[in-house]
This record gives structure tokens, sequence and C-alpha cells, in this order.
């Protein structure tokens, strides 16, 4: 290049801009690709916006902004405010809070009903979010936006949701179960059961291959039709669990004979990897897939509840929203304890005003807080809770409290479909009008085939939706966005306790 640039010395020239397209007989050096600029397409969500507006309509959070904004505005807050600005920042127009300097900054929503319940419907009511419990919604949505009583608002949210009370049931106690040993690394144990009877899809699949690792509880989905042989159960496997985390240690299943066949068993073999089998007087064993089965139909039956044929569709943003929530017994998401990030979803999606495409950004230091995976944590707890089934399994079961003309929501329904597998588990809602001892009596239609007179414990109380429902959004978002990763936080409370409110 040196030589060139000596050479071109010797001449006085000129330089004139040509049009690409005029100059068609452009060489290398002028096209070169790298120089040449990528379309990029950013993601935005008009819910800042509309945050940013309401906080116009909030005394409180208005006058918060503005002394953030203008210093000397802020002795005109309240003393109660003024003890606590400092959790309060400003960036860009949102407001963000957070409890101390540990505490990752969350968007603060104002007391604006509708737009509260706009994102307590894209963390629960969306394929993505799985129509999961209270616990598992809460974190969802307090990983980036906070407002005061945001969990007693998740929780008559989520009480009150019609398809999950149609499809889901009151929790019962169980006798205890013998727990397997706890593996020492994600994917070096996996549990492996069917689910079939499902409404045969366009492919005439019906029936699910699930994985489950044991340790991150991350979960791995196929469909299959009910004459899968035990080679393409092999397929499956390797095309959802062995390409991405490599050959488990141990496989727990059931007495299935696709898993005991002579294909399996010596594979197995030959790959040096043990094959745990449930014994035949305890089949509790896979207890945790088991598990995984009833969670991952109540979401299909909540998702696809109008179109029950179209449920193979819908198994990736199933098996993302099963990933994406919480776990009780670890305390993370199973993406995080694989992969030490959460992927983004549609409720955190950066503000318009964040710019690049992805890239790190060196103010941002979440990204670098966790520097190891949580296996170790994960383990004990695991090993603590291990201690607890016992006394949790147990739990004295108590009828539901029922009165004369109160509403309850019975089982029992018609599908429209051949397999029953997918309808709703109860229907209603029905007005009790008479209550016997430990029976009480409906008031029914005369088209259902059915005794009105139900056993208390069959039908669950009906709770009436208070809450605006939300639009389904029809178009798509605009653009804009960047990528930031967050740091996992644990539950902070186990599973059922109410969190001390840190602002009233």
């Amino acid at each position: 290049m040196a030589r060139w640039l000596s050479f071109f010395t010797e001449y006085n020239f000129t330089v004139e801009y040509k049009p690409r397209k005029q100059n068609v007989l452009a060489d290398a050096l002028s096209r070169r690709p790298d120089y040449e600029l990528a379309h990029l397409a950013y993601l935005e969500s008009p819910r800042y916006e509309l945050i940013r507006e309401a906080y116009t309509e909030d005394n409180d959070l208005a006058g918060l902004v503005e002394a953030l904004s203008t210093p000397n505005k802020a002795v005109e807050l309240t003393a109660r405010q003024r003890s606590r600005l400092h959790r309060y920042s400003v960036v860009e127009g949102l407001l963000y809070y957070q409890v101390d300097g540990g505490d990752e900054p969350r968007i603060v929503v104002p007391n604006d009903e509708d737009l509260r319940h706009r994102v307590l419907y894209e963390a629960h009511d969306t394929p993505l979010s799985g129509h999961l419990g209270r616990e598992k919604t809460y974190t969802s949505v307090a990983r980036n936006f906070w407002w005061p009583h945001m969990y007693k608002w998740v929780r008559k949210y989520v009480h009150a949701r019609e398809t999950c009370q149609r499809v889901k049931l009151a929790s019962s106690a169980s006798a205890p179960l013998m727990s397997l040993p706890i593996p020492a690394d994600c994917w070096r144990s996996v549990s492996m059961d069917f689910i079939f009877e499902l409404p045969a899809d366009a492919r005439r699949h019906t029936g699910i291959l699930v994985f489950v690792c044991r340790l991150s509880k991350m979960v791995g989905l196929a469909a299959v039709r009910k004459s899968v042989t035990a080679p393409q159960a092999a397929q499956l496997f390797v095309d959802n669990v062995f390409r991405h985390h490599g050959l488990p240690e141990a496989f727990v299943s059931d007495w299935d004979p696709r898993f005991v066949s002579h294909f399996w068993q010596h594979l197995f073999r030959l790959l040096g990897t043990r094959l745990d089998m449930s014994p035949a007087d305890h089949p509790q064993t896979d207890g945790q897939t088991e598990r995984v089965n009833q969670v991952l139909e109540d979401i299909l039956r909540s998702v696809c509840a109008t179109e029950p044929t179209k449920w193979s569709t819908l198994l990736p943003q199933v098996q993302f929203a099963l990933n994406n929530a919480v776990h009780s017994s670890t305390g993370f998401t199973p993406f995080y304890v694989n992969g030490l990030r959460h992927p983004r979803t549609p409720l955190m999606l950066p503000p318009a005003s964040s710019l690049g495409g992805g890239e790190t950004n060196a103010d941002d230091s979440s990204a670098l807080k966790a520097s190891e995976r949580p296996s170790n944590g994960t383990c004990s707890l695991l090993s603590r809770l291990v201690t607890l089934s016992d006394s949790a399994s147990v739990t004295p079961w108590r009828p539901p409290k029922t009165r004369r003309r109160s509403k309850v929501i019975a089982k029992g329904a018609v599908s429209a479909v051949g397999s029953t597998k997918l309808r709703p588990r109860f229907v209603g809602p029905f007005t009790i009008i008479g209550v016997h001892g430990h029976a009480f009596t409906l008031d029914m239609p005369s088209s259902m085939a059915t005794h009105p007179t139900f056993y208390v414990g069959l039908p669950k109380p009906y709770r009436p939706a208070g809450a605006i429902e939300p639009e389904v959004p029809t178009e798509s978002p605009n653009t804009v966005g960047r990528c930031s990763p967050s740091s996992e936080q644990p539950l902070p409370r186990e599973a059922g306790q109410e969190p001390e409110l840190e602002h009233e």
C-alpha cells in the first residue's frame, strides 16, 4: 500500500465522487464487504412511552421525577419521600427503583390500573409466560418492574384468571416420597417420560416426549406419535438433549417398553451410561417428570383452549415458558442455572432511547456480577428442600368454606375433539342452592347430564375477575433496543409466603 501511495504522489489529480449506480465496474477495494453496513433491526415496546405519560397523572411519582430532575424541588416532597429519595433515579424520563446498591434498578409503574394489568398480562397470560402460578409470575414481573404492593396485585390477578381456574387442580396432600441423589452438575442426570392421548395434530402427533434436567429443572419437549419406536425416541434424545448438553451419566424413567428395549439398553451399555428404572413397588421415583407433565398439560389447556389440535405448534413457546420461570426448588430459572443469563422476552425489551445492537456497555456491570454457575448453591438448596418434603407432603386437607348463594366451578366438561386430554378440568360457575353437611347442590342447567349434588371436595370456589382485561396486541412493536444481561435474583421468600413490602 505504501508503494502505491508513493507512486500516486507523482501525479496531480482530483478525487471525484461517482454514484454507485454509475460505478458498475468497481473493483474489490471499493466494494469491501467489511465496509458494508449491515441492516440492523431493533425492537422497542410502546409500553415505556405509556409509562412516561402516566407519570404526569400520578401526583406522588410526578413529584419524585421532578425532584430528581431538578434537585432544588426536593424540598417540596414529604418527609417520607425525602427519606426514600436515594432509592430512586431517573434515566431518560423513566423512574427506576432499587432497594440498595446490590439491587438491580427496576422501572416504577405508576398508579394506573390498566397499565399495571398490561404488564401482568404479558407476564402471565401469553404463551411465552405459560399461565404459571403466583410465585413465578411475581418473580417474572419483579425482575424488571416495581410498584407498591406488587405482590398483592399479582396474587389477586392470578387467582382471578378465568382460564387458570378452569384448567388447574387445587393443591392436595400426598404421601412422602423418596428422593433420588442430587446431581452434581446440569444435565448429568436426566429424567424422561411420555404424555399421550392428546388431540391429533396435522402430523398425527398425539404425544410428547419430555426430558428434564434433574438439577437445573430445564425441560425439553418433542412431539411424537402413538406408535413411536425406541430408535425414534433415541433420535429425539440426540436432537433435543445430546447436541445441546452432551451425554448424561444417568437416566431416570418408568417401566415403559420404549426405554427397556434392546436398542436402548445396548446403546446405553456402549456409551457407559446407567439406566435407572423405577422400581415396581414405588413408581413415584420419576415424580419430577410427572410433576412437569402436570404443569405442561395445564399450560396446554390454557393456551390451546380454542384450538386444541394445534398444541404441537405451541410447544416451543411452552418449553420457553417452563425454562424461563423461577423454580421453587432451586430459586433460579433453568435458563439461568444453565447459561447465567435471562433470555429476552417482550416484557424485557429496553426503552427506545437505549441505542446499540446488543453490544456490551462498559458502564453496565450487571453482566459481570455472575462469575460462576450457581450449581453449588442449587445443590445446597435442593438438599435442604429434601428434608422439608415430608412435612410439606402430609399437610392436612381442609374443605373449602362455602355457603348458600356463593359460586363454585365443578369438574366435568364435554370435549369438542376426540381427545379429552386438553379439555378444561372445571366448568361453571354455578350457584350453590343447598348445603347438606359435606355436600352441596348446585344450580346447573338441565342440559348437563350430571347430578347437581357434589361432595364438598370436588368443586372449588370461583373467583370473579375484577381486573380490566388488557387488549391482546395485534400489531408488531416498533424497533429500537439494547441487550443488557441481568443477574439472577433468588426467590425473596419461600413458596406461599407473602414478602415484607419495601414501600407502602
